[in-house]
């Protein structure tokens, strides 16, 4: 797992751990930006091989939360860091940007240098999902736990009007957009 990181740790304990929005495709530019002024940031990112449609392969390391990276500063440095060309804003709620644990920040680090990671659209209990693969593919359900390796999924059969429970792994399954008719 690859990760990419900027400046030294910080002594001073007024830092925090803040998401930084960026436009579409610019973390690693952004990134850079950051690390010119000196801003401490963390853009955690995966390894895919692509393979284009003359049929060229390469490796790309690609932002594993596309859009977002993460910066250390002290909140009344935030200027420094929204000058940043393409930084759209610090994440947050309202104007006021909303800091993150330092320990998840700490555990991205850390688990990301040891497994595997790639995106995966965030699904929460309640959504209606579709299992994708396996033997239950084509069905759809709603998402009733997620865990951290699998969820747990009610799967309807609406004809009899009964329901069963499913454990399933999490990448086999996709939410389903809702359409308004």
């Amino acid at each position: 797992m690859a990760t990419i990181e900027t400046g030294l740790p910080s002594e001073n304990a007024e830092l925090l751990w803040y998401a930084a929005y960026t436009c579409p495709r610019h973390e690693k530019r952004v990134l850079c930006q950051l690390q010119l002024r000196e801003i401490e940031a963390f853009l955690p990112t995966y390894k895919v091989l692509h393979r284009w449609k003359n049929g060229v392969e390469a490796a790309l390391n690609l932002a594993l939360f596309p859009g977002y990276l993460f910066v250390h500063i002290n909140l009344r440095d935030q200027l420094r860091v929204l000058q940043v060309p393409s930084l759209i804003n610090l994440v947050g709620f309202g104007k006021t940007p909303a800091s993150l644990p330092s320990a998840e920040i700490e555990a991205l680090k850390t688990g990301l240098t040891q497994l595997r990671c790639e995106p995966h659209p965030f699904l929460q209990a309640g959504q209606r999902v579709k299992i994708k693969s396996g033997p239950l593919s084509g069905l759809s359900g709603i998402l009733v736990d997620r865990r951290s390796q699998g969820c747990r999924l009610i799967v309807n059969v609406g004809l009899i009007r009964q329901a069963c429970a499913v454990e399933i792994d999490v990448c086999d399954v996709e939410a389903v957009l809702r359409t308004h008719a």
